[in-house]
């Protein structure tokens, strides 16, 4: 798990969107609603949650919005997502960290569209959003 005084670095698969996240994330975890899943062509989205001003965000991305006041980044170049940015708080994508194995998920949402075959984790689940 990340401490407050980590340096954690990631990026997009061709390496032309880079990160550095500094300190721990505010929260962990995964969400299997019907946006994640499309955005990252996968069946759930495990996410950390940071301050804006912990993450530094390098090179080119585009983005879309994929609901009020939530945009999503991708590399322009090799089309990975990388992170999305929700007023003062950036999610970054586990899976766009360099090394694995960081952080554990605190939470799951979206447990209605949880693929039957996956079993759900000894967290907290929400039936939608967090409350």
């Amino acid at each position: 798990m990340a401490s407050d005084d980590q340096i954690q670095e990631g990026g997009c698969a061709c390496r032309a969107v880079r990160f550095t996240a500094r300190g721990a994330p505010l929260r962990v975890g995964l969400c299997h609603c019907l946006t994640c899943r499309k955005a990252h062509a996968s069946a759930f989205n495990a996410f950390a949650i940071y301050s804006a001003n912990q993450v530094e965000i390098r090179g080119e991305s585009a983005s879309w919005a994929s609901s009020p006041g939530y945009d999503r980044h991708f590399c322009a170049r090799c089309g990975s997502g990388v992170f999305g940015r929700d007023g003062e708080e950036i999610e970054l994508s586990l899976g766009s960290f360099d090394q694995p194995g960081l952080f554990e998920p605190e939470y799951e949402l979206w447990i209605g569209r949880r693929e039957p075959w996956l079993a759900p984790l000894d967290v907290r689940q929400y039936e939608t959003n967090r409350s």
